[in-house]
């Protein structure tokens, strides 16, 4: 049976979705069958031109999961299940987002779930068939505590396995004292500490192109992606 992961953050602009979108392709390039479900209307893997239904059309019988599923060529493996562009507030439910998971772990090694930042509804949604939790976190203070406010809310909702990501680390920043030493940012949680990446403007170039950056595999980013991939297995 597949494993439900849904990554999270405290607030926009952790790159949340960057690592969403890497950590799928990882996996796939791992020999795992993977797929996003994208909640948060974000996504770039650049398949945006291939959506006909979205997770949406499928929690309400308009299509069969076969139907909303699009295959990323560029990573055998790797599927992407899109969000709903117009999506009214009420129409997908926890009880919606755990059943379609049931069904989904019958198909697929890894379901990573792209939730919205925050701590509102879309979170209780976006984690409702989740068997763990990964939170993103910009190297910042600010961002460190809305953090740990998201693992107090997923466990509330019964979601005990809760690891943490640190983005965007830029150590030139920590070695002209602009910005705070990791090691100060994960003193809350650095057993959960699933691993760091950091600050590189490819990840950008990458994004906009709508291709993953571990596409190029002999990297350091590439590596730091697998790594976590690894501890995520073993979480």
């Amino acid at each position: 049976m597949g494993k439900v992961i849904v990554v999270a953050s405290g607030k926009g602009g952790t790159g949340k979705t960057t690592v969403v979108a890497n950590l799928g392709a990882t996996l796939a390039m791992e020999g795992q069958r993977t797929l996003v479900v994208d909640m948060d209307l974000d996504l770039y893997l650049g398949l945006e031109s291939n959506v006909v239904y979205d997770v949406s059309d499928v929690m309400n019988g308009v299509c069969r999961i076969k139907q909303a599923l699009i295959k990323d060529k560029s990573f055998p493996g790797l599927y992407l299940m899109a969000a709903s562009p117009k999506r009214a507030d009420g129409e997908i439910t926890p009880l919606h987002m755990k059943v379609l998971c049931e069904k989904l772990r019958g198909q697929f090694d890894y379901i990573i779930v792209d939730g919205p930042a925050g701590i509102d509804d879309g979170l209780a949604v976006a984690s409702a068939g989740a068997d763990m939790a990964v939170v993103v976190v910009s190297p910042d203070y600010a961002a460190a505590r809305d953090g740990e406010m998201v693992r107090l809310v997923l466990k509330e909702m019964g979601i005990e396995r809760v690891g943490f990501v640190v983005n965007k680390l830029n150590m030139e920043m920590i070695r002209k004292g602009f910005a705070p030493d990791v090691s100060e940012i994960v003193r809350g949680f650095q057993r959960e500490l699933l691993g760091v990446i950091q600050y590189d403007e490819n990840i950008s170039i990458s994004t906009n192109l709508g291709v993953p950056v571990v596409f190029m595999r002999e990297t350091y980013i590439a590596d730091n992606f697998r790594k976590i991939s690894r501890r995520i297995a073993e979480y």
